[in-house]
């Protein structure tokens, strides 16, 4: 497997080159949505690959190598020995479609051969634990499922998602990759403290939250939130919810999409599940590097000794918001555990992921570092 880096930045930049020009056969491009809205990106990455399948999302940061920006697209383009790929789209409108497309998009993949799933999807239209759902229960059991749904920096306003086109809003893709010499590892962690009392959902829709202990959620949190309610869906970024679930091991973090006045509610990225606990989280700056540094090790587990090839980062936009101008350290800390290992990745409104390396059972996570790498044999 060879990889080769770009980034635009006013100019495009050479990060690594493999002289992958005629036989790159996947690009993955992340890059600022008002940026990747300018135009011609998809024509340019393009003309530097013409016969590659393309990925492009929009982001709330772009991640190459050890670095992390925000008004950039960064590119990276793979080359597989023995490994086969299969791409597709889906169009989404409504959270309340997301189950049928992980439906349709899972079954759009051939079954046999596969060996792993990639997906990114609408930031703003996809509830991510029903996308998981649809997704897990179509493939086969020994089939994970990474990728994220995409950002568009704090503003929610609208994310971009294309595959061999310009980028456009509504929109989920999948990546298939096939046969057995492809080695993928995987790792999810977050870095968040737990404050005040454990709260009972009493009425939720989906993803959107309606009460906590029978009283309306939207008041009940800006109470907690104080001075930074005036800030909202932003400042929610820093306080998320985790939910404990009856029924599933796991624990989850839950990061705000949207609030509504009149109605007191609030839109996550993913189900909020009547019956379910939650209770509010807050940054520890020393954990969020720590689990950055763990996601990695995790990822890192199933290529035995070998340095992956690639490895593609999903960080939480909550993330960046709390490590400010250190965001870069929790890259760097990944970087430091993976080795010489090719980085890419973005800031995210939702990660997929299994939640260990030794559970194939997928999850839409919050406020994580999520980490997948590939090694070719």
């Amino acid at each position: 497997m060879k990889v080769e880096l770009k980034r635009w930045q006013n100019s495009w930049h050479d990060l690594k080159n493999n002289d992958l020009k005629d036989s790159a056969q996947l690009v993955l491009a992340f890059g600022e949505r008002k940026t990747l809205e300018s135009g011609g990106f998809y024509k340019q990455i393009k003309d530097f690959y013409p016969h590659a399948e393309i990925v492009i999302c929009s982001s709330a940061g772009e991640i190459s190598e050890a670095n992390v920006t925000d008004s950039a697209v960064v590119v990276a383009a793979l080359k597989f020995d023995k490994t086969k790929l299969t791409t597709n789209k889906e169009k989404i409108t409504d959270p309340k479609q997301s189950e049928e497309v992980g439906e349709k998009l899972a079954k759009s993949l051939e079954q046999e051969g596969l060996a792993h799933v990639m997906v990114f999807a609408d930031g703003q239209k996809t509830n991510g634990t029903t996308l998981v759902k649809g997704l897990v229960e179509n493939l086969p059991k020994e089939v994970a499922v990474t990728g994220g749904l995409v950002g568009d920096g704090d503003r929610f306003e609208k994310t971009l998602v294309g595959l061999d086109e310009e980028p456009v809003a509504d929109q989920v893709v999948a990546i298939g990759f096939y046969g057995q010499d492809l080695k993928i590892g995987f790792g999810s962690l977050g870095g968040w403290d737990p404050f005040g009392p454990e709260r009972t959902i009493t009425k939720s829709d989906g993803n959107i939250l309606y009460e906590l202990d029978n009283e309306p959620a939207l008041k009940l949190y800006k109470e907690y939130l104080g001075d930074e309610a005036k800030n909202l869906p932003g400042s929610g970024l820093l306080f998320p919810l985790r939910l404990k679930v009856q029924g599933e091991e796991n624990e989850v973090v839950r990061t705000i999409l949207a609030v509504d006045e009149d109605k007191q509610s609030m839109t996550f990225a993913g189900s909020m599940p009547e019956g379910a606990l939650a209770k509010l989280m807050k940054a520890n700056f020393e954990r969020l590097i720590d689990g950055a540094a763990e996601a990695a090790e995790m990822s890192a587990e199933p290529l035995g000794k070998s340095e992956p090839d690639l490895a593609v980062l999903i960080s939480c936009i909550g993330r960046k918001l709390v490590l400010g101008d250190q965001i870069e350290e929790e890259v760097e800390a990944v970087a430091e555990k993976l080795g010489t290992t090719n980085l890419i990745g973005f800031y995210s409104y939702g990660e997929i992921s299994p939640g260990s390396p030794t559970k194939r059972q997928c999850q839409l996570h919050n406020q994580t570092m999520t980490i997948t790498t590939f090694k070719e044999k």
